[in-house]
């Protein structure tokens, strides 16, 4: 046995482990696209072929639908890949969502092509319920099963509990794939709550040498936000990932607006994951039900505007950088390498009214992680090959990361019952993976094996 990672080993993006249970056997745990600098120097689409041999994979468990967990799938199917792809229930009504939309910017917008592309996702994708033990393989020399955990990261997310037991080995060996662990206050949903026992784990490490602000600490400061937008006449700009990042700030915003204040969302796919997240209700968290039994719409409020066309999109941008009238405008894509806030950014970067609110990690690479480094010092980004002066107002909420801290993920590990014997660090930088490695060490895991 042993697990071989094609993506997210030394950088944040592009997960994908394969766990091989012989030689014949494997199982596949995300299959994610490489993003900003990971992507490699216009060379991606190389960067995302399937390099490694595929003929024993068994399944593909996708922990949850963000891009770089899921965007590798297409190029997955070309190499011939014609086995189950298993999530969880809401994942697999979200999953066509990402997926249509990897495909038409990645592959191709052919009407047809698409179509069939998507008809062969539903009639691979597999939904398990949370909770429950799923038998996978069952042979006379291995007996699979696999179980999915909520992981609180966005609404379907999960990690991977693989059981792998053998003739004559009572108890087996225990895998834990973490995907991505979701902050115990994020909105919506439940924390995660560690498994009862990992031999070996797996896990992500994107916050592993920082702490995020408390939930008080970062509302607060999204209020100051909104205040300041209406005292100087300008727009906030959210760079926003259009699955989990933005229903959480909806819903922050339904609380904490302003009547006088439109909370513009400009993203088609963001707007149809919004649609997604309230028909999926019944898996939102108590405090969530709570808000719906009083009335409210947390995510469907007056004051929320939808930008559908490209046209209205241009309208708006246009508005918003002329007239002076306060708004908050959330918009894909998150690290800001592509998508509708690059016309804002160009629009209104150079005007001080303005601010540009980031709400999740910039990976290394982006413009996203240039304008949040150099644009309180007055630098500039380059967007669309032109070189934009950065006079708006930046700020950093990390309190609105969809990931765990170092000591979310550090409390994940203490609450296995039974300890993990190796763990490996994966999906973070070098230096997160080394605080994160320290911080357990101090927590009681220095008899485990650490791989970074």
């Amino acid at each position: 046995m042993r697990i071989d990672h094609h993506g997210a080993r030394d950088g944040v993006t592009g997960s994908c482990h394969q766990l091989y249970i012989d030689q014949n056997n494997s199982l596949l745990i995300d299959c994610g696209l490489f993003q900003g600098g990971e992507a490699g120097n216009g060379n991606s689409g190389d960067r995302h072929r399937i390099d490694f041999d595929i003929s024993s994979v068994r399944a593909l468990i996708a922990t949850h639908v963000h891009i770089d967990h899921v965007g590798r799938i297409p190029w997955l199917l070309a190499a011939g890949f014609n086995e189950p792809i298993i999530c969880s229930q809401p994942s697999a009504k979200l999953l066509p969502l990402v997926l249509e939309d990897a495909f038409k910017l990645g592959i191709s917008r052919d009407r047809s092509l698409v179509k069939r592309y998507l008809k062969q996702i539903e009639s691979r994708t597999l939904a398990l319920p949370y909770k429950q033990w799923f038998s996978l393989i069952d042979t006379p020399e291995h007996t699979v099963q696999i179980r999915l955990q909520r992981a609180g990261h966005i609404l379907g997310s999960a990690y991977v509990e693989v059981n792998i037991s053998q003739p004559g080995i009572k108890s087996g060996t225990r895998i834990v794939f973490s995907g991505d662990l979701g902050a115990s206050h994020t909105p919506l949903l439940p924390a995660p709550r560690p498994p009862y026992r990992a031999d070996i784990l797996v896990m992500e490490s994107t916050y592993g040498d920082r702490n995020h602000e408390n939930r008080a600490r970062r509302k607060h400061r999204l209020k100051a936000a909104i205040y300041r937008a209406l005292h100087n006449n300008g727009t906030v700009l959210v760079p926003a990932f259009s699955i989990g990042r933005t229903q959480e700030l909806l819903y922050e915003l339904e609380e904490l607006r302003d009547d006088e204040l439109p909370v513009i969302l400009d993203s088609p796919l963001a707007s149809k994951f919004t649609d997604a997240y309230r028909e999926l209700k019944p898996f939102w968290d108590d405090e969530a039900h709570a808000r719906l039994k009083q009335g409210r719409k947390p995510l469907a409020f007056d004051t929320l505007l939808t930008v559908d066309s490209h046209h209205e999109h241009l309208k708006m941008v246009h508005h918003l950088s002329r007239s002076g009238r306060p708004a908050i405008v959330i918009a894909g894509s998150g690290m800001c390498n592509a998508g509708r806030i690059v016309n804002y950014l160009k629009a209104m970067l150079g005007d001080e009214r303005h601010d540009v609110l980031f709400v999740g990690y910039q990976a290394e690479g982006t413009p996203g992680r240039v304008i949040q480094q150099y644009g309180p010092q007055g630098g500039w980004v380059e967007l669309d090959n032109e070189r934009f002066t950065i006079r708006a107002r930046v700020e950093t909420i990390g309190g609105y990361s969809a990931h765990a801290d170092q000591q979310g993920l550090v409390n994940f590990v203490k609450g296995i019952k039974h300890k993990p014997r190796e763990i490996r660090l994966v999906h973070g930088d070098k230096g997160a993976k080394q605080a994160l490695k320290e911080a357990l060490v101090l927590a009681g895991m220095n008899n485990a094996e650490f791989t970074l």
